[in-house]
């Protein structure tokens, strides 16, 4: 398991939805999901979740309002109606914990910038520093242990504990300025770092050039701008080359970034169908994608809902072979409701499905072809080989 400071929200995992996006590539601690735009409405998450009883929201709204109108609190009112119904990724955020989570959407969170994951022995390792970071400046490299946080102990705590504690553990996250004191281990060496949190931006998308013209295209999270950045990472890659859209540990995020990132691999057509409280709706790429060079989608159990909806895009339309194991099955449409207090519930109203008429949720997308996590690289550069030149 592996997470990060950016796009974690452990405390909505906790009460069944939750951001990470990366929001934490995560986000390591759970998954940002994917926003359908619908007619005048605001931005929604594709969750996995059973079907919604009709009318919750309006009983969610009651329950709030009542509670509010009784000196009570209006969100642990909504809490109990949501739990009440049976749909275990609804989710109410107070306020600003739903101003984080958009931020996390357009790609900016508050944090120290660094990731780390859990080993085998329960330590927690440090994966990744971003460059120019807090982390950074202060010396701390991938490999370094992280021992304690603010004085709290890390090993054997799950990451999304740790990355909450990075992140500052009240009501709402801490704001950047304000400091976090870090216990660390590099080999023999032990030491102690305060940093200050700072305003950071994500960088959801990694891009790497490998042997035999090949391009592989890591997005981690689909946050604001993520398909322009694969746009032109294909822009700059070799014109005879062959492309790897690596999709693994993608939890999701705005389903308009995933539309477009399906428009850069084809040339119009249906992307994916959903309902909304029973009325159909469909997504559709943009004209004018690339449709020559051959492509690799790589998938695995921690891919959701919007990079689901984008792989069962490009393998129904044959434009992909999917390589990986089975995804996650995320792929239910919650909308926002605003509470008298300003708090919002995320409640599920529909489900998408695939351009063939597949339902993801529950069910995940099955590869065209099955490999672990060593051997799904490997395996795509073999396929990409024997597809042959893209003219």
């Amino acid at each position: 398991m592996s997470g990060r400071d950016p796009l974690c929200s452990p405390r909505r995992v906790r009460r069944g939805a939750a951001l990470t996006l990366v929001f934490a590539g995560v986000l390591g601690a759970g998954a940002a999901t994917g926003a359908f735009p619908g007619p005048g409405a605001p931005q929604r998450r594709a969750v996995a979740s059973p079907a919604a009883p009709a009318g919750r929201p309006e009983a969610v709204r009651e329950a709030a309002a009542a509670a509010m109108a009784a000196g009570k609190s209006p969100t642990e009112a909504a809490e109990r109606a949501v739990s009440r119904s049976g749909d275990r990724w609804a989710a109410v955020y107070s306020e600003g914990e739903y101003e984080e989570f958009q931020d996390a959407l357009d790609g900016r969170y508050t944090g120290v910038g660094l990731w780390a994951r859990q080993e085998p022995d329960g330590r927690i390792e440090v994966t990744r520093v971003r460059p120019g970071s807090p982390a950074a400046d202060a010396g701390i490299r991938a490999g370094d242990r992280l021992r304690s946080v603010d004085g709290h102990r890390t090993d054997g705590r799950p990451v999304t504990e740790v990355i909450a504690l990075l992140r500052g553990n009240g009501a709402a996250d801490a704001p950047a300025g304000t400091t976090v004191t870090l216990g660390l281990e590099r080999g023999t060496r032990a030491w102690t770092r305060t940093l200050r949190r700072a305003r950071l931006s994500t960088d959801p998308v990694t891009v790497r050039r490998l042997p035999g013209a090949v391009t592989s295209v890591k997005v981690s999270a689909f946050t604001k701008g993520s398909a322009d950045a694969v746009r032109a990472a294909l822009r700059t890659a070799p014109a005879d080359g062959r492309t790897i859209l690596d999709l693994r540990g993608n939890s999701g995020g705005l389903v308009t970034e995933a539309v477009a990132t399906a428009s850069a691999f084809l040339d119009g057509g249906l992307v994916a169908t959903y309902d909304v409280d029973g009325a159909q709706r469909a997504l559709h790429a943009a004209p004018g994608g690339d449709t020559a060079r051959p492509l690799v989608v790589l998938v695995d159990g921690g891919t959701m809902s919007a990079a689901e909806l984008l792989t069962g895009a490009l393998q129904d339309r044959g434009r992909a072979v999917v390589i990986g194991t089975r995804t996650f099955g995320k792929g239910s449409v919650q909308m926002p409701v605003k509470l008298p207090d300003g708090s919002v519930a995320e409640l599920t109203v529909g489900h998408y499905r695939t351009p063939s008429g597949h339902t993801v949720d529950g069910r995940g997308i099955t590869p065209d072809l099955e490999a672990g996590p060593q051997q799904a690289l490997p395996r795509a550069r073999t396929v990409l080989t024997g597809l042959g030149d893209p003219s």
